[in-house]
Formats: C-alpha cells, sequence, structure tokens
C-alpha cells in the first residue's frame, strides 16, 4: 500500500524512536503501545504503518543496515591507505570523549542472539549486513597489503572474520561489565594480529 508523505514521516519516525527503545530495552521488550506512545501515534494505528511487529523489526534492521554501511563508508574514505582504514574502524567502536563508540549503539550486539531463535527474517538481515561488513573490513585488509601499509599474512577475508568476531565479545563483555577494557585489549590484539604474519595467520586459519 502506498502511503501519503505524512505517512511515509509517521512511518520513519515509528522507527526512529523504535531503534532508541530496541537498542535500550531489546526487541522483545518493546511493546507497540509504547512505541506509539513516544512518537505520539495514536492507539491501534501500528497496522496502517507495518503488517505486523516483526515486519516492523525487518523494517528496522534493513535501516540499520543500510545507514551503517554509509557511515562505515564515509569514515573508510577519509583514510588514506588500508592499514588507516581498518584500524579507524575498530577505533570508531572505541568512541572518543566527545562521542559515543559504535559499539554502544550496535544493534548486532543488542540483538544478535534475540533474534536468532525470534525471527528467520530478522536473522538473515543481520547476518547478511554483518557479511557485507566483513567483507569490506577484508577488503580494506587486502588494500593495506597492496599499497604496503600492512605486511603479508592470512587471508584478508578469514582474518577480518577473525577480528570481527573477537571486537563483537569484547563488545558484550563491555556492556556486561560496564568496563571498556575488552574493548582496549581488542584493539591492541588488533593491532598484533595485522603487523604479525605468523600470529595472524594462525588466528584466521582453522585448526586441523
Amino acid at each position: 500500500m502506498k502511503l501519503t508523505k505524512k505517512a511515509e514521516a509517521t512511518r520513519q519516525q515509528l522507527l526512529d524512536s523504535g531503534h532508541a527503545l530496541v537498542l535500550r530495552k531489546g526487541f522483545v521488550g518493546v511493546g507497540l503501545q509504547e512505541l506509539l506512545t513516544a512518537c505520539n501515534v495514536p492507539k491501534g494505528s501500528f497496522y496502517h504503518y507495518f503488517a505486523s511487529k516483526e515486519a516492523f523489526g525487518c523494517a528496522l534492521l534493513e535501516q540499520y543496515v543500510a545507514d551503517y554501511g554509509q557511515r562505515l563508508q564515509a569514515l573508510l574514505a577519509e583514510k588514506s591507505n588500508g592499514r588507516e582504514r581498518v584500524m579507524s574502524y575498530w577505533q570508531a567502536w572505541l568512541g572518543t570523549a566527545d562521542s559515543r563508540g559504535w559499539a554502544e549503539d550496535c544493534l548486532v550486539v543488542k540483538l544478535a542472539a534475540e533474534v536468532a531463535d525470534l525471527s528467520e527474517d530478522m536473522r538473515r538481515i543481520l547476518n547478511d549486513g554483518v557479511a557485507a561488513l566483513v567483507a569490506r573490513i577484508g577488503a580494506a585488509v587486502r588494500e593495506g597489503r597492496e599499497d604496503g601499509s600492512l605486511p603479508p599474512g592470512a587471508d584478508p577475508h578469514a582474518l577480518a572474520q577473525v577480528l570481527y568476531q573477537m571486537w563483537l565479545g569484547a563488545a558484550l563483555l563491555t556492556k556486561l561489565g560496564r568496563d571498556k577494557a575488552p574493548l582496549h585489549q581488542a584493539l591492541a590484539a588488533t593491532q598484533h594480529l595485522l603487523a604479525c604474519n605468523h600470529s595472524a595467520s594462525a588466528a584466521a586459519s582453522p585448526s586441523p
């Protein structure tokens, strides 16, 4: 069904407010009435904008993945070589004194385990988003090898997978302990894996 411009704006407002609520409370923890109240949308009108709560969740994750990809592209475009591009991304997870880290607003950190058991469509959207992200990190590693800013080492895509898995675990531990130490440890480990050929190869290669 085609929505009017006003209805499209309301739908977008529901997605934007929903993002903030889901980031804080999880997908299951956000009730439809709470979402409608936050947006000052009349009770019972949710299904005018989304066929179901799952459809809302899919739209929310599709928007998140698209926005994240644009932010990542803009971030990487600021750097002149592959190593700077790789490290700028992980530095963004940490943030600065003046800005929140990307890990704090990551819906993969918040929702991966929840949606994997809740909705196949939501799981697929989030998984495809992660796959695209890992591919871009791997491409940056490859660019670093080609421009000489990174030494030869493990397969770039395999290394990117290891790095992402490590940072995802560190983000979860940071949330659990309310302490950024795991993220700082992940940063140090990332620098080591990128610089040390043998360590990188060992970490990124599956055991026989």
